[in-house]
């Protein structure tokens, strides 16, 4: 009996490992590919902003989003991410301002600026859409974020109704074994449900 629950343990514990070596297989490798087939908004993951100047982080996936709007992936860029207590700008409008230094018009540029989650952005953003707040609906859309957060991002956005495809910075400030870190949690089953993601 002892042999056999510990044969059913080993199994299972098999099982839960070659499950979890999957998942962050294909984070790591949804994190390294990159659409650039048209659509029709870019949308960037926010990420820390110092008093309206993006971090080096943010800074890395706005650039990125910048060549895909010269590429004419996409006409329109929607940032997003909300601030902290006592913040005087928020992520998007720090984005935005670094969006427009950086070429793009204004008018290309759309803000989604309360959230505080990966899950709150695609959520407001899908609410935005169905108040036709970028002019024409949204349908298809290409996330842009670091690699290691790009699969969950995916996953939240057809979630909430988009055709989504991604295209990760290849710059961006986390890298090594911090981003072999992150690989390994965006991976987990508790990193890839969209509700329970942490960013």
């Amino acid at each position: 009996m002892i042999r056999r629950v510990a044969a059913v343990a080993l199994l299972v514990g098999g099982v839960l490992s070659l499950y979890a070596a999957l998942t962050v297989f294909e984070t790591w490798r949804v994190g390294r590919s990159s659409d650039t087939s048209p659509v029709e908004a870019i949308v960037v993951m926010g990420a820390a902003q110092y008093d309206g100047s993006p971090s080096p982080q943010l800074a890395a996936r706005l650039d990125h989003a910048v060549l895909l709007w010269k590429a004419m992936v996409a006409p329109k860029i929607v940032v997003t991410g909300g601030n902290q207590p006592g913040d005087r700008f928020t992520e998007a409008s720090a984005s935005r301002d670094y969006l427009v230094e950086r070429g793009v018009p204004t008018t290309a540029i759309f803000e989604e600026a309360s959230s505080h989650s990966t899950w709150e952005a695609f959520e407001n953003i899908r609410r935005l859409n169905d108040d036709a707040k970028f002019g024409e609906r949204l349908h298809s859309i290409v996330v842009v974020t670091d690699p290691f957060h790009s699969l969950r991002s995916r996953l939240i956005a057809e979630e909430n109704g988009f055709d989504a495809t991604t295209s990760a910075t290849t710059t961006s400030p986390v890298d090594g074994s911090s981003a072999a870190a992150k690989h390994v949690k965006e991976g987990t089953p508790v990193g890839l449900c969209p509700r329970w993601g942490v960013v």
